[in-house]
């Protein structure tokens, strides 16, 4: 299935970046900021095809992770879909303030880094595709630390984004960031599975453009236990493009053989390459830790059922599975 991103964004114009309610208080957050930067920060790293993780950056751009796949206190990247969920690091308990932010974010969240660009630093200008509305992604940032000189160019416009503030920006646009100041430039960076409560917090021109199905609005995650389904271990056949995370073309590509199963008391996808953990979205229905619901999985009595969302547009699949022995 070769589906277009299906021009959804093109219904509305939106602009590249919103602010969101609420405000948080600046001083606090500058204050605890204190309590972490006695700790040398890593250099960030990006996440690669297939789970791994890549170089360091070049530039004096640093991270702290808050909340990172198995709360690893040293993995700077954004992560993904692999074997463990994301969890909360040892440097967010010495957070309490942020900590306290990012429980009223009405959304799942994944990566959350102090992230700290040092002066006369500058990245190159690139794109994010996957932090896209139609793919149920968001990128927030709350700035803590900065300078007129340290500016965030999104689609073409500058930014600086101040302390006490909140914003969405849409990454998935071509954006680069430019320290030209004499401080580090510190924000908290909130990677997020976009929610109709998080929805709330834009702009009212935005909720008109969500009306028309623009977005991809996750579910929290149910707390109803497994089904007598669920716990039944399968093998099936699967389009390689369903696990393959940097492609669009989700239903399409050879079959891979994969097996559904119980690793270390949760639901995981298995191939002969990877493990990936699957995370509840409702009855007998999973999304891949590290993504959204662009991508799930029902199991069924008959086998399972590939579900793939772009904004509110939904293609399904239905694949025979076999039992086998556990």
């Amino acid at each position: 299935m070769n589906h277009d991103r299906i021009g959804a964004l093109d219904r509305m114009p939106l602009p590249e970046a919103a602010r969101l309610a609420p405000p948080v208080d600046a001083g606090r957050l500058a204050a605890e900021l204190a309590g972490v930067t006695g700790h040398r920060w890593r250099p960030q790293r990006i996440r690669t095809p297939g789970g791994g993780v890549g170089p360091a950056t070049t530039v004096d751009w640093r991270v702290l992770p808050l909340h990172s796949l198995g709360g690893d206190p040293d993995r700077t990247d954004p992560g993904g879909p692999g074997p463990v969920d994301y969890a909360p690091t040892v440097w967010l308990a010495r957070q309490p303030y942020l900590r306290e932010i990012l429980a009223t974010i009405p959304a799942p969240l994944n990566a959350v880094r102090l992230m700290a660009l040092g002066p006369g630093a500058s990245s190159h200008a690139h794109n994010d595709p996957k932090y896209a509305l139609d793919r149920g992604f968001v990128r927030l940032h709350l700035p803590i630390v900065t300078h007129p000189n340290a500016i965030l160019v999104l689609d073409g416009v500058k930014h600086c984004w101040q302390p006490g503030e909140i914003w969405f920006g849409d990454f998935s646009r071509e954006h680069q960031v430019r320290n030209a100041g004499p401080l580090t430039r510190v924000h908290a960076v909130i990677d997020a599975l976009l929610t109709k409560g998080l929805a709330e917090w834009f702009p009212t021109y935005w909720q008109a453009a969500f009306a028309q199905g623009i977005a991809l609005f996750n579910r929290c995650r149910p707390t109803t236990p497994h089904s007598p389904v669920a716990a039944a271990r399968r093998t099936a056949a699967l389009p390689h493009g369903f696990i393959e995370f940097d492609h669009d073309n989700s239903l399409d590509g050879p079959l891979c053989t994969v097996e559904i199963m119980t690793v270390d008391g949760g639901l995981a996808l298995v191939t002969p390459e990877r493990v990936l953990a699957l995370v509840p979205v409702g009855p007998d229905e999973y999304r891949f830790t590290g993504w959204s619901e662009q991508r799930t999985i029902v199991l069924t009595d008959l086998g399972l059922l590939l579900r793939v969302r772009h904004g509110g547009a939904l293609w399904e699949l239905a694949v025979s599975a076999m039992p086998c022995a556990g």
